[in-house]
């Protein structure tokens, strides 16, 4: 009689970071701090400017550890109520304030599953739901009115992320949040990982599987990441593009270009595309005179040359782009 196969051992941290690696680029570090944090039975918050991979690395950590996952949306509507659940209002009518008439939110879930409760954009979140989140993480439970206790079963975590306090709309963390978590610090990644990034998000776009992409050549591509990564030096702005921007650009301009029957890389075309896929995401300083398209230029002018129309002079300014279509 054939014995059966012993079990498989577990995996170890280290595998479960070589794993994680292959789907987050080029944060090895975070990878290997979130990994120990969450071993560790720790609650979490990754701080950083927005499009730097937390919630990748954060989705991507529950999945490889096998891991339950409530995500909560942070911001200035999570009411207490929304967080911890409610009893059904109609339900309470009839059978009263039963124990199978409560809703359970999110947080209510996380503690009875033992999962992770994910919340994006921690500092949106209105005070009193964050003090909520204070009791739970002393006390690893929570008290429900007309409920009771709710205890914390093994494997409740708290992993947050959120974006640096100067960002339009976030609040200060209290201590008493910073005392009860550990706090993991990004910032952008190199260059050669955000173009890494890039390529990479673009071959597994659905919207290029049926058409050549135009703009693949390499050596664009990484002009697209050099004028994406000057954005965050410019004196004019407070705010500049994460690696999204480049990523939008380079198939905006692929789209465009086929539309105008030119390469992606044309400056009229990529400037177009630049100016749709940047300037909404740039936030200009208090005090500047000038438009997030005026900047846009300016950059676009530095990296790939200045774009101007036909015939024309532009008087020291970028004139329109030459390929777009005019109604006669």
């Amino acid at each position: 009689m054939t014995a059966d196969p012993a079990p498989a051992d577990p995996p170890t941290l280290r595998d479960l970071v070589e794993r994680l690696r292959v789907g987050v680029v080029g944060r090895t570090r975070e990878i290997e701090l979130v990994v120990a944090a969450i071993a560790a039975d720790r609650h979490i918050v990754i701080e950083g400017p927005p499009g730097t991979g937390k919630s990748t690395l954060l989705r991507g950590v529950a999945r490889e550890m096998d891991l339950g996952f409530e995500f909560v949306e942070g911001n200035a509507e999570l009411t207490p109520a929304r967080l911890v659940g409610h009893f059904d209002p109609a339900r309470v009518l009839a059978d009263g304030y039963a124990p199978d008439v409560f809703v359970p939110g999110p947080l209510a879930a996380a503690l009875t599953d033992g999962a992770l409760l994910y919340i994006e954009e921690l500092n949106r979140v209105p005070e009193e739901t964050l003090n909520v989140l204070i009791t739970v993480m002393s006390e690893r439970e929570l008290h429900v009115p007309r409920l009771g206790r709710i205890e914390a079963a093994p494997g409740f975590r708290l992993v947050a992320a959120m974006n640096p306090f100067d960002a339009v709309g976030t609040a200060r963390i209290s201590s008493a949040v910073y005392d009860r978590v550990c706090r993991i610090a990004v910032d952008y990644q190199s260059e050669t990982d955000e173009l890494a990034i890039l390529q990479q998000e673009i071959a597994g776009s659905h919207v290029v599987a049926s058409r050549r992409l135009t703009g693949a050549e390499p050596a664009w591509q990484r002009q697209v990441v050099h004028l994406v990564r000057a954005t965050r030096r410019h004196p004019d702005l407070r705010i500049g593009s994460s690696v999204r921007g480049a990523i939008d650009l380079v198939l905006v301009a692929d789209a465009l270009g086929e539309l105008r029957a030119a390469d992606a890389g044309t400056p009229s075309v990529s400037l177009d595309a630049a100016l749709v896929a940047l300037s909404g995401r740039v936030r200009m300083r208090e005090g500047a005179d000038r438009t997030t398209e005026d900047v846009i230029r300016e950059l676009f002018e530095s990296e790939f040359g200045r774009t101007v129309a036909d015939g024309g002079d532009d008087g020291g300014k970028a004139a329109a782009p030459t390929g777009a279509t005019t109604s006669s």
